[in-house]
């Protein structure tokens, strides 16, 4: 029901439902009141002229003074249906004859319908019968409707013998008529009756018109506009609303329909455009693809390239050692070997050639770990146990540098899907860059803790060295890149670690400043991805 009465349809047709019942009530009330007042008008013109009947029926016998006539005619024309009582009083109000026994002996001036004769000084002598004419309820509760009449004093009466009323007086008594209004308040229950029946219907016949009217003019255009708005908003521009009247309506449909027109039209154009555009992009595309793939072809050359400098400069080094050396054992040896004095000096000289031997085994050990890195095997592992077992394994080259190492483990850490032994290179990578970075009496501390949304657990290794520039931050993961002396490492170790990482489909942080430390993170989550993260090293040397 509430829906119904939030259509603007329903609206409209309740208001105007209601004007015409109002309007139809209001007609009918004032056409029944007209009709009552007529037959009250009715009702008064019977009485006036009853009274005046009256009048003249007993001015012979009041003339003559034969006052018991008089009240006999009076008396016997108050038994007539419809008359309710007749009275006769004088002027000082006194009454002096009435067919009503309970009547009042005398009568108040300033009451009934005397008031308005004497509310002036001098009492007014000929009024209109509507104002003699007044209506009161009587004693049973029955509405009653009463008229007053003067009896003057005409020339005959004044010098009649019998009276004695002076020429000056003009009026000697008032006849009060009383009458019914029974037949005329039925006629006005039946006025009513039929005034509301005749409201009602007239109502009811206007309602349908209205209906049918409204449903005819605006519900079904209105509809069929709803129904062509949702045909476009459900992008069917087809769609053509068939209104064709002269009105607003009409109008306005036909404005719809031209706007869907155009918009087809306009989404046709942009379809046009889109698909040109596609074509050109597609092109675009296909002209950047060979472009990359030329750059990545350049690129590896060049990678390839640099890395041939930096392996062949970092191995000439220690292999220009190792000729140098020999030649000096060389030098030393004789026919009958080496002479006792020069004993020491040909072993230092092996011991030299030995560790200039091992730095290149070093160099091309981390070189086969960048460029073989392999896709991680996960298993739940323990972190906080790796971290223990790799702090065990490097912990005597700590106690040689003179750093002291201090775990921070968090308390039930879940179980981490990884590769063991890549995430243990990981963490022995970290802990000897910052032990190498940090001076003697340094602090180098590791800790694990379990973050939220997304869970994921964190590696936090954070030494007390010497920091790393800003200007070298960005390019630490590169391969080749160090900020070690010169024979200390190839540049290699950070470039493994990132590459760790993002197989795990985790991160690495770092967060340094000179003389203030460095702190790296590592992020691994604890949920083991679709799809491994891919690894954007080891393609150098694809």
């Amino acid at each position: 029901m509430r829906l119904i009465f939030k259509r603007t349809t329903s609206r409209l047709i309740l208001a105007l439902t209601f004007v015409v019942a109002a309007v139809t009530g209001v007609s009918a009330y004032l056409i029944a009141q007209s009709q009552e007042q007529a037959l009250l008008d009715e009702m008064v013109t019977a009485a006036d002229q009853l009274s005046q009947g009256i009048r003249a029926a007993t001015w012979h016998a009041m003339r003559a003074d034969r006052r018991s006539d008089a009240y006999a005619i009076m008396d016997a024309i108050a038994r007539e249906q419809g008359i309710a009582s007749i009275r006769f009083f004088n002027k000082e109000g006194l009454v002096t004859f009435s067919t009503d026994p309970h009547a009042a002996e005398r009568v108040d001036k300033n009451a009934e319908a005397c008031f308005l004769c004497h509310e002036r000084d001098v009492p007014l002598v000929h009024i209109q019968a509507p104002s003699r004419a007044r209506l009161f309820e009587g004693a049973d509760g029955s509405r009653k409707l009463a008229i007053v009449t003067p009896i003057y004093n005409e020339a005959s009466c004044s010098t009649a013998a019998c009276h004695a009323h002076p020429p000056d007086q003009r009026v000697l008594g008032v006849l009060d008529v009383a009458m019914g209004t029974e037949g005329v308040d039925k006629q006005r229950a039946a006025i009513v009756r039929n005034a509301v029946w005749s409201a009602v219907v007239a109502t009811l016949l206007m309602a349908a018109f209205i209906i049918f009217l409204t449903r005819r003019l605006v519900s079904v255009p209105l509809r069929e506009l709803i129904r062509g708005t949702q045909a476009v908003a459900e992008m069917d521009l087809d769609r053509r609303i068939d209104i064709h009247t002269r009105d607003e309506l009409g109008e306005l449909a036909a404005a719809f329909n031209i706007m869907a027109s155009r918009l087809q039209s306009a989404l046709g154009e942009i379809s046009d455009f889109t698909r040109a555009l596609e074509d050109r992009v597609a092109e675009r595309t296909r002209q950047l693809g060979v472009a990359q793939s030329k750059l990545v072809q350049a690129d590896r050359l060049s990678s390839l390239g640099q890395l041939a400098a930096s392996v062949a400069h970092e191995i000439n080094n220690p292999i220009a050692g190792v000729l140098n050396f020999a030649m000096l054992m060389e030098r030393l040896l004789t026919d009958q070997g080496v002479p006792p004095e020069r004993l020491a000096d040909f072993r230092r000289y092996v011991r030299a050639i030995c560790e200039e031997t091992a730095r290149v085994g070093r160099i091309v050990s981390d070189l086969l770990a960048f460029s073989r890195q392999s896709s991680p095997r996960r298993m739940d592992g323990d972190l906080n146990a790796i971290v223990r077992q790799t702090a065990a394994l490097v912990g005597h080259k700590l106690d040689l540098a003179s750093v002291r190492l201090e775990l921070k483990l968090a308390d039930d850490l879940p179980p981490v899907p990884c590769d063991a032994s890549q995430v243990q290179q990981v963490v022995i990578n970290l802990l000897m860059n910052a032990a190498e970075a940090t001076p003697r009496d340094g602090l180098v501390e590791v800790s694990t803790r379990l973050m939220q949304g997304p869970e994921r657990v964190e590696l936090v290794v954070r030494d007390s060295g010497v920091g790393i520039p800003k200007e070298s931050l960005a390019r630490i993961f590169d391969p080749f890149f160090t900020t070690k002396e010169e024979g200390k490492g190839v540049g290699l170790g950070l470039a493994v670690v990132y590459g760790i990482v993002q197989g795990h489909a985790g991160s690495i942080d770092v967060v340094s400043a000179p003389g203030s430390g460095t702190t790296f993170t590592v992020s691994l989550p604890l949920v083991t991805p679709e799809k491994p993260a891919a690894d954007d090293l080891g393609g150098i040397l694809g």
